[in-house]
């Protein structure tokens, strides 16, 4: 199995920056795609990092240059380091996994979201 827990976003103001953790306490699988994805009131939900089991990430255009993508394969952790955040970065955040060693190619812009195993869910508020 695989149970994702996700930190507790935060708050913060324009051009903050905040780091968001998920970590696999089943830790039942050690190949697995990992990513995250976010969702605003009203908004679709939009792909935004993805990491495969060997460390290779790609990232959605909305985000590239500012968020970072990574792990720590001692504790199946993920983390999302967010950096310059935005108003419009304003969302529920969610860490997604695949039992899968890699993970489909980020296309068009955006990124892979519909995982098997999401975490609960923490929401970033970006105040201007």
């Amino acid at each position: 199995q695989v149970h994702l827990v996700e930190s507790e976003g935060g708050s913060v103001q324009d051009g903050g920056s905040l780091r968001l953790s998920c970590r696999d306490s089943a830790r039942g699988y050690s190949h697995l795609c990992m990513g995250w994805f976010r969702q605003a009131p009203g908004k679709e939900r939009e792909g935004l990092a993805l990491i495969e089991s060997d460390g290779t990430a790609e990232y959605a255009d909305s985000v590239k240059g500012r968020f970072t993508i990574s792990k720590d394969t001692v504790d199946d952790t993920v983390y999302l380091q967010m950096n310059r955040l935005k108003p419009e970065d304003t969302a529920m955040y969610y860490c997604g996994a695949d039992r899968a060693r890699l993970c489909p190619h980020c296309l068009g812009g955006t990124c892979y979201s519909d995982f098997g195993y999401v975490g609960q869910g923490t929401q970033v508020n970006v105040s201007s």
